[in-house]
């Protein structure tokens, strides 16, 4: 089913269930019982699930690139141990590096093949898994989302900037940082640039929470900060984000890609707007090319 066939109600309702307000029974319940049309929503619903096959892009055997995965110390996080897919570009480095954190659900194929884009673009990729302390992304998401739920949020942030830090001390790593993510991971990206300060370069936060104000400054990466137009939630946070910082001196630039939905970068679903995302993405890349350099 195509983007454009399905109602905002039902977008509406899944934003809920992917942020964990109601469970997947409940989406389906209330999307059935919601009629356009003439029509039960359902089938609208269901559409929407994703269909992690459609999200890859770059191969895993892709020439360009070298992927594996890879455990590292992470002291005051959930385990004490984390898991992340580390992707490499082919040749010698060092190499500018850039860590990519999921959603609300783990390390996902999405967001692997996001880490696997930035590797063949020339980036040393870091996508850390949070679930890896509880034994990793399961393999469907609605797992994954209760896992995440369940950890000490808390330790899960400090695993994060476990994981930055292993990044920027890699062997391969140019010893410039970069950070993005989406949905929940935008947030992370946004608390990474807290917690790092002038250790990360540079930010891109795809529709993520907004850092509390009087964290902005101490921000000193620049911000690219990407947002859907039909995304009232995270939306309603960014005059305050804006007017911090400005009020801060932070380095930043916001784009709002209109028509598109919460989660228009991953092309999994049918939220994906690829002219928005591939937009989106481009800018992305040349943002961290300009401040990784």
């Amino acid at each position: 089913m195509k983007d454009a066939a399905i109602d905002q109600r039902v977008y509406d309702l899944y934003d809920e269930y992917c942020h964990g307000r109601i469970d997947r029974r409940e989406f389906l319940v209330r999307a059935r019982a919601l009629v356009i049309g003439g029509v039960s929503a359902l089938a609208m619903a269901q559409a929407l699930f994703p269909r992690y096959a459609e999200a890859q892009t770059i191969a895993f055997t892709d020439s360009r690139m070298k992927a594996r995965y890879v455990q590292y110390p992470s002291p005051g996080g959930n385990s004490g141990t984390m898991r992340g897919y580390l992707v490499q570009p082919a040749g010698n480095g060092p190499y500018p590096t850039v860590i990519v954190f999921h959603e609300n659900r783990g390390l996902n194929p999405y967001v692997e093949d996001v880490a696997r884009r930035l590797g063949v673009a020339g980036f040393l990729a870091l996508a850390p898994d949070g679930l890896a302390p509880v034994g990793g992304y399961p393999g469907n998401d609605d797992e994954g989302r209760t896992l995440q739920s369940g950890l000490d949020q808390a330790k899960l942030r400090v695993d994060m900037v476990n994981s930055a830090h292993y990044l920027k001390s890699h062997p391969l790593s140019s010893g410039k940082l970069g950070a993005t993510g989406f949905c929940w991971g935008g947030g992370m990206t946004n608390q990474l640039a807290v917690a790092l300060g002038a250790d990360l370069a540079a930010g891109v936060p795809y529709y993520g929470a907004a850092p509390a104000a009087q964290d902005v400054p101490k921000i000193k990466a620049a911000m690219l900060i990407q947002y859907a137009a039909n995304d009232e939630r995270i939306n309603a946070q960014w005059p305050a984000y804006e007017g911090a910082l400005k009020a801060a001196g932070v380095r930043h630039e916001a784009f709002v890609y209109e028509g598109t939905q919460h989660g228009f970068h991953n092309n999994s679903t049918p939220r994906y707007e690829e002219k928005a995302a591939n937009l989106s993405w481009e800018r992305a890349l040349a943002h961290f090319r300009q401040h990784l350099a």
